[in-house]
C-alpha cells in the first residue's frame, strides 16, 4: 500500500547506474510511436492509492494527451532513487523520503498529493486496551527502526500525558500485522487506514482498535502521503509534458471520487491477485479522502509542508536551512 516510515533512512544519492525495474504496465498500440514515453515508479505494489493513476490508463486518458505510459513497481531502487538519477519520470513517494532526498542533493519536486490528509494510524488488538496515546506507555509498538517513527510515536505519548520512555520499541519481523498482532510479536504499529486497517478489520474480522495521527495533529504534523514527484530538470525542460501527465492522473482520480468501482475495476484489471473484497472498501473509503472535492485533487498547503519539515528540524531530521518552498508545486496541476 505504502512506502512505510523507514524510508526516511533510505539514502537517495544520484547514482551513477541504476537497477532496471520491471514495467507493469504500459500502452502497446502501433500509434505509441508518435506518443512522448513517459515512465512512472510506483511506491509498493499495487493498490487503490495509485487508482487514478491505473483508470487513466485504462481509460485511455494518458494516450489522448499524446503519452505512452508504463507503470513500474519498485524492485531493490526506490522510484525516487530512479527519478534522481534520471531514469524516470515520476515517481510515487513521501514526505518523509522526499525531505531528505533534497537534503543529500536530490533535487525532486512535489507536484501534486494523492491523498489530502495523512490517513495513518496505530493500530493494536481491542483487547490490549490501547486507545489513546498514552496507553502505549508499557506497551510494545513494532518498528521498522526509522527516527522518525521514534520521534512521532514519542511526541504522541508525551503529549497525551504518558511516560514515552515506557514504550517498548520492538523490531518488525514483517509487515504481516495481523501475524504480528495475533502472535502478540508486538502491541501496536504503525499501519494505513485505506487498507491495512480495512483489511485486519473488515476483510479479516480482528477487533481492533486505532489511533488516527491525524486526529492529535495539535501535537504532530499532518503531512503528504503518498504524494507523486518529479525532477526539477523536468519542470524547467518538459513542462508541457508535466501537465499533460497530471491533467490525465487528475481525471483518473477525479472519476475514482466520484464512481469508485471504477477504480476497482482499473487495478482489478491490472493486478488479477488483489483481493476483490478489500479494494471495494479500499476505494469507497479513499472516494471521500482524496480530496475535499474532485476539483480539488493533488493541491497541496505551505502550512502543511512547512508544519513537516519543522518537525524534522526539531528532531535533527531535515538540515536547518532546507527550502520548504522548493520542494514543492501546484503550478503544474490542471
Amino acid at each position: 500500500m505504502r512506502t512505510r516510515p523507514f524510508a526516511l533512512v533510505a539514502a537517495v544519492a544520484l547514482l551513477a547506474a541504476c537497477s532496471s525495474a520491471d514495467a507493469s504496465s504500459s500502452s502497446s498500440s502501433s500509434d505509441d510511436e508518435t506518443k512522448q514515453h513517459v515512465d512512472v515508479v510506483l511506491d509498493w505494489t499495487p493498490n487503490t492509492n495509485h487508482s487514478g493513476l491505473y483508470i487513466a490508463q485504462a481509460r485511455g486518458y494518458f494516450a489522448d494527451a499524446g503519452l505512452d505510459v508504463t507503470i513500474v513497481e519498485p524492485g531493490e531502487t526506490s522510484g525516487s532513487q530512479l527519478l534522481a538519477a534520471g531514469k524516470a519520470d515520476f515517481a510515487y513517494t513521501v514526505a518523509e523520503s522526499l525531505v531528505p532526498a533534497r537534503d543529500q542533493g536530490a533535487d525532486l519536486v512535489s507536484v501534486a498529493t494523492v491523498i489530502e490528509h495523512n490517513t495513518s494510524s496505530l493500530i493494536s488488538l481491542a483487547s490490549s486496551g490501547i486507545s489513546r496515546p498514552r496507553d502505549l506507555a508499557g506497551h510494545s509498538y513494532g518498528t521498522y527502526g526509522s527516527e522518525l517513527e521514534e520521534a512521532l510515536i514519542k511526541k504522541l505519548v508525551a503529549c497525551d500525558g504518558g511516560d514515552p520512555s515506557a514504550v517498548e520499541f520492538t523490531p518488525l519481523a514483517s509487515d504481516d500485522f495481523r501475524i504480528g498482532l495475533t502472535q502478540h510479536q508486538f502491541d501496536t504499529a504503525w499501519v494505513f487506514d485505506a487498507w491495512d486497517t480495512i483489511r485486519l478489520r473488515d476483510v479479516d474480522g480482528l477487533d481492533v482498535a486505532t489511533i488516527p495521527f491525524i486526529d492529535h495533529t495539535d501535537c504532530i504534523p499532518d503531512w503528504y502521503t503518498p504524494l507523486i514527484a518529479t525532477s526539477r530538470a523536468h519542470l524547467d525542460d518538459d513542462p508541457a509534458m508535466v501537465r499533460a501527465f497530471l491533467a490525465a492522473v487528475a481525471h483518473g482520480y477525479r472519476d475514482a471520487m466520484t464512481d469508485p468501482a471504477v477504480a476497482v475495476d482499473a487495478l482489478h484489471a491490472a493486478s488479477p491477485e488483489l483481493d476483490a473484497d478489500l479494494l471495494t472498501r479500499s476505494a469507497d473509503y479513499l472516494s471521500t479522502r482524496y480530496a475535499s472535492s474532485p476539483e480539488a485533487w493533488g493541491r497541496q498547503s505551505s502550512a502543511v509542508w512547512t508544519d513537516f519539515v519543522d518537525f524534522l528540524q526539531d528532531n535533527d531530521l531535515a538540515d536547518d536551512d532546507f527550502d520548504v518552498a522548493a520542494a514543492w508545486t501546484d503550478d503544474y496541476l490542471p
